[in-house]
């Protein structure tokens, strides 16, 4: 078994860690790094969502201590899992990684993408600003237009209590509150547009997980799935 660390922002790194780490006995993650999303580190991935394996959950700390996590905890190998930075900011982790003794890992589409019984359609870009939200929506309208119905999945956001946030659904205002998203301003946003839109309506749910079971509910449906930036998809659009 190999001790493990995976380099993260509260988002891909937790998608990563559930579809190739949670039940995989060949490695051991033994934290996750953040950086990008203001006051992650110090707290926990919950034990309920990390599985049997990790029964006191998994700490996450600041990225600046990674040199020090790997030498202090024997670490093998360390997977990259976040995005929206340059080629060279990856490259200068992963020269420092390897310079503590590490290995340095990218997990590719095989291991990571989520297949799906229905039709998927992605929306991804190069970086935040691009206009992911606006051509999501765009393509919403059109496929309803169609007479399709229409799910749209968005990337999890990871501020508040991690467990009450492992699968929500949002299909009117009132889940707004139900789920008290109304700190997310950036997920907050992207959901009231959908909802109180009129036109723009849609059943709108977080976390991969276990939302295509979910969407087995709804024979039919389209899968509109909107990530974030330079990252691969983490349903599979085929």
């Amino acid at each position: 078994m190999k001790n493990a660390i995976i380099m993260g922002a509260a988002g891909r790194d937790f998608h990563n860690f559930n579809v190739f780490f949670r039940d995989n006995r060949d490695y051991k993650v033994l934290a996750f790094t953040a950086t990008q999303i203001p006051d992650i580190e110090g707290r926990k991935y919950p034990s309920v969502l990390a599985g049997e394996l990790y029964p006191d959950g998994i700490p996450i700390h600041a990225e600046q201590d990674l040199t020090k996590l790997i030498k202090s905890m024997d670490i093998s190998e360390v997977f990259f899992s976040y995005s929206d930075i340059p080629h060279e900011y990856v490259m200068n982790k992963a020269s420092q990684v390897q310079a503590a003794g590490a290995s340095f890992t990218l997990l590719g589409p095989r291991e990571t993408m989520i297949k799906s019984k229905l039709p998927v359609i992605s929306v991804c870009a190069v970086r935040t600003g691009c206009g992911k939200s606006q051509t999501t929506r765009k393509i919403s309208l059109l496929l309803k237009q169609k007479g399709r119905k229409v799910v749209v999945i968005r990337h999890p956001m990871p501020y508040g209590d991690l467990t009450k946030q492992a699968v929500q659904r949002f299909a009117a205002y009132d889940d707004l509150i139900k789920h008290e998203v109304d700190c997310l301003m950036i997920s907050s946003g992207f959901l009231m547009v959908h909802q109180i839109g009129g036109k723009y309506s849609t059943p709108v749910a977080e976390r991969r997980a276990r939302i295509l079971q979910l969407m087995s509910d709804f024979a039919g449906l389209q899968a509109l799935y909107r990530d974030g930036c330079q990252a691969l998809d983490a349903l599979d659009p085929e």
